[in-house]
């Protein structure tokens, strides 16, 4: 008599070769588990996008965690939305799936997403660090670990080294200079190129319509509003036609694969998501993950991210008067307009008169151009500029 163990596992086996002569596929099939519950468009349009994904895919499973359906799918049944996010959650630290999809899923603070989309100016798809989720309080900082966070999803797509841009919002420069520093230190970052003609690795609207970076840096706000852009301008916003969904949970030490999906994702973006899931898996993202926390925080990450913490000292509590008024004709870039003032303030308090203005790439600082050389050295000492800041 065989025990229940024992039937199970040649139960399994058979399944096993009953399912690899039927599709072709050898071997354990990647599964990715779905919620079904929470749609606008229903349950039968995530239900719809989940076959389309196992149709065209033989190497994964797909598993419908949600009210029992008319679908050949295999189904793990719960009564409420509630229940299948714990009973998705059961199956991953069970290791009974490898990945999963949702909608509506509170990450802990420290995990974003990271969405991937297809950009309309040359058809080139293109990582969003990150779409979802707090990676930290602090814009700033939240910006530097979404770089982290965009590499690792992009390494485990199978993009060996990944160039990276950052979009042109606040705090952006402030970026820039915190990911050198890490560079700097032995974590190689492949920054890549504006295709504007003044170049650098700041992003404009032009770089992201045409996917430019494989990984384009923000924070999470304004990536969620862009990866809704992207999924939607063509149908009006109701219904999320392109791309794969605002991704995979991201984080040091997070050990789950969970993928987003806004309620208003249509069938092609669910079954996009699916594929999606199941190749973060295959491409083993958990590990892939361990290795770049450990390799960036040999470089210093968390360091780095201290110093953009750190309070500076503040110019405002002081009096500064300015020196006596020059002709300001020399423009100094490279400074980010949230610490633009503090940056004037600085050079007053050093005898160089200065004023705040915009210019050729964003905020300047104008100063007289006989005091341009002075005043950059001032600037970079004080870590408002790097060395490689433009004069226009």
């Amino acid at each position: 008599m065989m025990d229940n163990n024992v039937k199970n596992m040649v139960g399994k086996v058979f399944k096993d070769m009953a399912d690899a002569l039927e599709t072709g596929q050898f071997g354990e099939r990647v599964r990715v588990g779905i919620t079904t519950f929470g749609s606008e468009h229903g349950v039968e349009n995530i239900v719809k996008g989940a076959e389309i994904a196992q149709k065209r895919d033989s190497s994964i499973e797909v598993v419908l965690i949600g009210p029992k359906v008319d679908s050949q799918l295999t189904q793990v049944v719960v009564g409420t939305e509630e229940e299948g996010y714990k009973k998705m959650e059961e199956l991953l630290d069970n290791k009974e799936i490898d990945s999963a999809v949702t909608m509506h899923y509170s990450f802990p603070i420290g995990v974003s997403t990271v969405g991937r989309v297809l950009t309309p100016g040359k058809g080139r798809e293109m990582f969003i660090a990150t779409t979802t989720g707090t990676s930290s309080p602090h814009r700033v900082e939240a910006m530097v670990m979404n770089s982290i966070y965009g590499i690792i999803t992009a390494k485990a797509m199978g993009i060996e080294n990944p160039t990276v841009g950052i979009l042109n919002v606040d705090g952006a420069v402030q970026v820039e200079r915190a990911l050198k520093e890490i560079d700097k230190n032995g974590y190689k970052i492949n920054f890549t190129n504006s295709l504007r003609a003044d170049g650098g690795s700041i992003m404009r609207g032009n770089d992201l319509l045409g996917g430019v970076p494989d990984v384009m840096i923000t924070d999470t706000l304004t990536g969620n509003i862009l990866i809704k852009m992207f999924s939607s301008y063509t149908t009006g916003g109701s219904y999320e036609s392109l791309g794969y969904g605002y991704g995979p949970g991201i984080g040091e030490d997070y050990d789950r694969t969970i993928l987003i999906l806004s309620r208003a994702s249509g069938i092609p973006v669910v079954a996009n998501a699916i594929s999606y899931g199941a190749n973060l898996a295959k491409g083993n993202v958990k590990e892939i993950a361990k290795e770049e926390f450990k390799k960036v925080n040999n470089a210093g990450f968390k360091e780095v991210l201290k110093g953009l913490n750190k309070e500076k000292k503040d110019e405002n509590s002081e009096e500064i008067t300015p020196p006596e008024k020059e002709i300001v004709t020399g423009t100094i870039s490279g400074i980010d307009i949230m610490e633009l003032e503090d940056a004037v303030k600085v050079l007053w308090k050093n005898k160089v008169y200065a004023e705040s203005g915009m210019g050729c790439t964003g905020p300047v600082l104008l100063v007289n151009e006989n005091k341009i050389e002075e005043a950059i050295k001032i600037l970079s000492k004080e870590g408002y500029i790097s060395n490689e800041s433009n004069i226009c």
